[in-house]
């Protein structure tokens, strides 16, 4: 948890790298909704949503107040969203989640994949044991639910059917890295794992996330592709996660 601590500094690489962020990838300007982690809300997503707005995107909050968990309402109301979202703009929509959120996202892509276009994660535990978080119990703490029913009741490890990137780090303080791992997936060959550098709590404020999410939401639809780690810069960056 002690990693945690460099979420200040995170931020404050925002405004050393924000010339070099202006000239990020820019894409058509499809619908884009984001999702807040776990007791977290619209708030902290802001800074991120208003860079994807600078490069031209209809980014949005989740607008349900403060996350905890997926209580009573909590789903039905993110699914009425992202029908609205679609109905309204004529256009499929992308769905980027912090933590807990990205798991709202994966699972609405599963009920809804003709709505949605591209997904990604940060930091988002899908993969392996329910516990494998430091956050497991202000979970069940705040929703009111038990983490193991909830894991059993949703399909998590099971990639949706769309586009979709997993962004993580091994240095997160919260989440268990191998807990973000995408298995390769048969019947869904459009899915990816990057890694970065990053705090659990710094990923919506960090300058190489806001790049890979830019990079990743530019791609013309039907024509996607995994992460080009080539040159220099990519290369210094992003770490091969095969390592």
């Amino acid at each position: 948890m002690a990693l945690e601590l460099r979420l200040p500094f995170e931020f404050g690489s925002l405004l050393t790298t924000w010339p070099l962020l202006r000239l990020a990838p820019r894409g058509d300007g499809h619908p884009v909704i984001v999702f807040p982690g776990l007791s977290s809300s619209d708030a902290a997503t802001a800074p991120l949503r208003a860079f994807l707005n600078m490069l031209g995107y209809a980014s949005a909050g989740w607008n349900q107040g403060y996350n905890f968990g997926p209580r009573a309402g909590v789903l039905t109301a993110a699914r009425q969203q992202l029908m609205q979202t679609f109905e309204r703009s004529g256009q499929k929509v992308s769905l980027l989640g912090w933590s807990l959120g990205g798991i709202y996202a994966r699972e609405l892509a599963k009920a809804h994949p003709e709505m949605v276009r591209s997904i990604i994660t940060l930091g988002t535990p899908f993969a392996g044991s329910p516990q494998s978080t430091n956050a497991w119990r202000l979970y069940e703490l705040t929703s009111g639910r038990d983490i193991h029913q909830d894991v059993h009741f949703f399909d998590l490890p099971g990639a949706p059917p769309v586009p979709t990137t997993s962004i993580y780090s091994r240095s997160d303080g919260v989440v268990t890295w191998l807990a973000s791992i995408q298995a390769p997936c048969i019947n869904n060959p459009h899915t990816e794992n990057l890694e970065v550098f990053a705090s659990h709590l710094g990923l919506g404020l960090n300058p190489s996330c806001w790049w890979a999410v830019a990079n990743r939401l530019a791609q013309t639809e039907g024509q996607w592709r995994a992460f080009d780690r080539q040159g220099y810069l990519h290369g210094l960056i992003y770490p091969d996660p095969r390592r």
